[in-house]
């Protein structure tokens, strides 16, 4: 069962939820298609019941911090393992918790940041119970044990947030649909915030353009605290005033063509869960200049550069190393990083063997066909 407590702000009606979120449904119909039998339950507005591509969706009509309601239908359906989406509601995992108390519950990492003060020392409360918790990879697990907020001996599996149905197309034809050129053409979608660190993306990009006259750089963006300090440094320099287009927010749908009329998707995160503009580009076969961050490392492998956090020097050479490669190999070889190792149905694998683990763990008869061996870094105690 994947449980939800995260509250839609928009109150919006579960069709038009599973629209808004399509992670939510995708993940399970790809757990769903792994062979296993999948039960979303959802905090919501109103209470609603859908039933799509072989998995049930429980709308259930409570808000609250601790969404009592929501326990209860959790414990009426009687699951074989609990699976709650994101680290960040622990006023909701301990009664949980209470309410199926011989089940085991695993806990997925959304890219939340780990506590300090008061607020780890309840946190580590809450997450007592749990059985075992997933990151994109083990090494994003390593801050919340030595804050303790997490048990030291806890299992730790790797599995993707999401991924994409993105495809690759015709470059050429993506231009012209959108009116991106440069060579090469570099996007960046993400928030315009300290995090996302578009001044570094800034400075790369200008050193990058004094050896390439004819690069270009689009920016899509959504929320943008740092908008005016952009457009400062944009404003300040002739290379960028001339080959930086700020497009501002783009339906999520224009994004494949985007991603296809792009050489390089360029991104400077400090930090990710995973990175889901990361895998809509490498969806298309955009080829990634990123930085080294763990979720990125994971991700990425040999298919893209990735250059140290805000070190901009850094990647400005890689911008100008990798276009001097062959695009229709670096096209291919990203989209075939994606096949093997970033698809829904490696999802659905790894969640499967993640809860056949964690069932096996607790002496429950599992009713699942066999699978590989978890991929858990370290081993259950």
């Amino acid at each position: 069962m994947q449980v939800g407590f995260h509250v839609d702000a928009e109150q919006r009606d579960a069709k038009s939820l599973l629209r808004a979120w399509p992670t939510l449904s995708a993940v399970a119909k790809a757990s769903a298609g792994a062979g296993v039998h999948v039960t979303v339950v959802q905090a919501a507005h109103r209470k609603e019941i859908v039933e799509r591509d072989g998995v049930t969706y429980y709308f259930v009509d409570d808000t609250s911090r601790r969404p009592a309601r929501v326990f209860d239908r959790v414990a009426s359906l009687a699951p074989d393992v609990v699976h709650i989406q994101g680290l960040s509601a622990p006023r909701a995992t301990r009664p949980l918790s209470r309410a199926v108390p011989h089940v085991p519950i695993l806990i997925q990492d959304h890219g939340s940041v780990v506590p300090a003060g008061w607020r780890a020392n309840a946190w580590r409360l809450a997450h007592s119970p749990i059985a075992g918790v997933a990151f994109t990879t083990r090494e994003q697990a390593a801050p919340w044990k030595r804050a303790k907020v997490l048990r030291r001996n806890l299992p730790v599996f790797e599995v993707l947030e999401s991924s994409s149905d993105f495809t690759p197309g015709d470059r050429d034809e993506a231009r012209r649909a959108t009116g991106m050129s440069g060579e090469p053409c570099l996007f960046w979608t993400g928030r315009l915030d300290a995090n996302k660190d578009p001044l570094t993306m800034l400075a790369a990009f200008e050193l990058a353009a004094a050896k390439l006259p004819d690069a270009w750089l689009y920016c899509c963006f959504g929320d943008a605290p740092m908008l005016a300090e952009v457009e400062r440094r944009i404003a300040l320099s002739e290379i960028l005033s001339r080959r930086v287009a700020l497009l501002g927010r783009l339906p999520h749908e224009e994004l494949e063509t985007r991603y296809r009329a792009a050489d390089f998707f360029v991104q400077t995160s400090h930090r990710e869960g995973s990175g889901y503009s990361l895998l809509e580009a490498m969806a298309c076969g955009t080829t990634p200049i990123v930085t080294d961050i763990p979720a990125a490392r994971a991700i990425v492998g040999d298919a893209g550069s990735l250059t140290k956090v805000g070190d901009a020097p850094a990647m400005a050479e890689a911008i100008v190393k990798w276009t001097a490669r062959n695009r229709v190999d670096l096209r291919r070889a990203t989209r075939l990083r994606f096949d093997a190792a970033l698809t829904f149905d490696a999802i659905g694998g790894q969640l499967r063997a993640a809860y056949e683990a964690l069932v096996g763990v607790r002496g429950v008869d599992a009713t699942l066909k066999p699978a590989t061996r978890a991929p858990m870094i370290e081993e259950l105690r």
